[in-house]
């Protein structure tokens, strides 16, 4: 029992310095791209899911929050806010980037992702061609001054990612806060689920053995994605870390894996829930979220 304890610790310790590097590193480009980004998809008209699908491979679930902020305020599109729910992987890339000896999977997991919100980004503003004409007429009026009332523009550079800290690079002088407490804050915490995911897995296996483990998690199987999927809507940064350790350590498929870090919105979920007036649309969003992501995963699974 020590022995898992102490194993477990020791692999988290080890990828404490990476970490802490690469979410300084997310942090400055935060603060200098976060409201040029920001802008861009506002204001990308037709090439706003495409704008939205490279934006969300950026790690950390800030640039979901924002584009779910700015969706309540119908500044951007329904595909546009689930192209990038699509491409964002949370924390799975930095924990990757942690772990030298796993890099290679990055490029093919991130070209995926973004491969699958084009397509479904582009395919949703079709399937709802009659909201995204309202929505465009919406940013049109408000990018020449006519804005509706009644929606609080302002607001969206206000919303909170992870740890509190805010989702605007609006700040007039560098702060030393946002850019180095909060990464170190975020090292920890993340360190923290990493540990804690790595511990229950070990000792789950020491106590039922691998072959019993395989078939709690659905073992590889048709309903494995599904699991995976119902995972990733967990709105927290948890869940990406459960997903990606999962697979990191053999125990879920490529299928499976996508399906729950294309399920992983993260904060954003939360920000839709207590931002979105209209809460029908919210559990449509889910329910296409949810259904996306399990038929992607599904067909990776069994087709690649």
């Amino acid at each position: 029992m020590q022995e898992i304890f102490l194993d477990a610790l020791m692999d988290t310790i080890k990828m404490v310095p990476l970490l802490l590097i690469i979410y300084i590193g997310i942090e400055i480009a935060e603060y200098k791209f976060g409201n040029k980004t920001r802008e861009k998809i506002q204001k990308a008209g037709m090439a706003a899911p495409a704008v939205g699908a490279v934006v969300g491979i950026f790690p950390q679930c800030g640039f979901s929050v924002v584009t779910t902020a700015l969706y309540t305020k119908r500044l951007v599109t329904i595909g546009t806010l689930l192209a990038v729910y699509l491409s964002t992987s949370d924390e799975a890339i930095p924990i990757i980037l942690s772990q030298p000896d796993k890099v290679g999977i990055i490029l093919p997991l991130i070209l995926t992702k973004i491969f699958i919100a084009l397509i479904a980004g582009y395919a949703i503003d079709f399937a709802f061609r009659k909201a995204k004409k309202k929505t465009s007429a919406h940013i049109e009026s408000y990018i020449q001054g006519k804005d509706d009332k009644d929606y609080k523009h302002e607001s969206i550079v206000n919303e909170k990612a992870c740890c509190g800290h805010s989702t605007s690079s609006i700040a007039k002088k560098f702060n030393p806060k946002e850019i180095f407490i909060h990464p170190i804050v975020h090292t920890i915490k993340i360190s923290v689920f990493i540990f804690v995911v790595s511990y229950l897995i070990n000792f789950v296996i020491f106590q039922i053995g691998e072959e019993a483990f395989g078939k709690l998690f659905l073992n590889h199987s048709f309903f494995q994605p599904f699991l995976m999927a119902l995972v990733g809507l967990i709105p927290n940064c948890a869940a990406s870390v459960a997903v990606i350790e999962l697979y990191l350590k053999g125990l879920i498929s490529y299928g499976s894996v996508i399906a729950g870090l294309c399920a992983s919105g993260g904060l954003g979920i939360l920000v839709l829930f207590r931002e979105e007036r209209k809460k029908k649309d919210v559990f449509k969003i889910l329910f296409l979220l949810f259904g996306i992501s399990v038929l992607v995963g599904l067909i990776i699974q069994y087709i690649f």
